[in-house]
């Protein structure tokens, strides 16, 4: 039987408007990149999302449950889930508790039973991903409740090493990377660490914009900041020794994300 789990088991920050599971430590996630080809396929995977796997994953305790559309950084169409996790046990046991879930099975069934002939995706990604320890909660939009208007952006920096990597976490966790992230206007939902997934050592993090143009103003002021340009001089901190490729995909929210 198909199912929703395709098989995967630091840093300053405040609470969610809506976490999963009400764990001490750091959230997990999992992010899911759906492939799909134009036709019913976009209309398909929607109708099993919202009316299938979200619902079940609300009663299974993950929530907010986020959903996205491409608008550019790789093929479209495709489409994004995330989900949040407690605590990896819940990761491995995902499928399971699933599969017990009857209201699920039978909303999902038309997605579940899908043949080789006519499938709902031509494939399906998935990373394990853990929030930093001092963002262990993603934090939720607050345009998301009134349904106003939303840009994320969604940002990995690759490193050269595991060594290269971690000082970048550092930055972000330790050296105020994320406070000033915050005093220009770039308002993250989540940070996290890419602990199963392709083009590792990783780390990637959401950020959420009213529109472009804000996105454009606030990188701006980023990078003019006395703080940035100081932090980013730091020996040994630079983008040059630590940071191998940054790449960045934008995204719009499906109508009924929770995120």
């Amino acid at each position: 039987m198909a199912s929703m789990l395709a098989g995967a088991v630091g840093s300053a920050g405040s609470g969610s408007q809506g976490t999963s599971g009400g764990s001490a430590g750091p959230e997990l996630y999992l992010w899911r990149q759906y492939t799909l080809r134009n036709g019913t396929a976009p209309r398909r995977l929607a109708e099993y999302l919202e009316n299938a796997a979200i619902p079940a994953l609300n009663r299974l305790g993950h929530a907010p449950v986020g959903v996205f559309t491409v608008m550019a950084g790789v093929p479209s169409p495709s489409t994004f889930l995330l989900i949040p996790l407690a605590a990896a046990d819940a990761v491995a046991t995902l499928e399971a508790r699933l599969e017990k879930d009857e209201q699920y099975l039978k909303a999902a069934a038309p997605y579940l039973d899908a043949t080789a002939a006519d499938p709902p995706y031509v494939r399906m990604e998935t990373s394990l991903l853990s929030a930093f320890t001092r963002f262990p909660r993603l934090v939720v939009p607050a345009a998301t409740a009134a349904r106003g208007p939303r840009l994320f952006e969604l940002r990995t920096y690759e490193s050269p090493s595991e060594k290269a990597h971690l000082m970048k976490v550092r930055m972000f966790a330790e050296m105020g990377e994320i406070d000033i992230f915050k005093r220009v206007g770039l308002t993250p939902v989540f940070f996290s660490r890419t602990l199963v997934g392709p083009r590792m050592p990783s780390l990637t993090y959401l950020l959420v914009y009213d529109s472009l143009a804000a996105r454009e103003r606030n990188w701006d002021a980023f990078s003019k900041d006395p703080e940035w340009r100081k932090l980013a001089a730091t020996p040994g901190f630079s983008d040059a020794e630590i940071v191998s490729n940054i790449t960045s995909i934008y995204l719009r929210p499906a109508p009924y994300s929770q995120i």
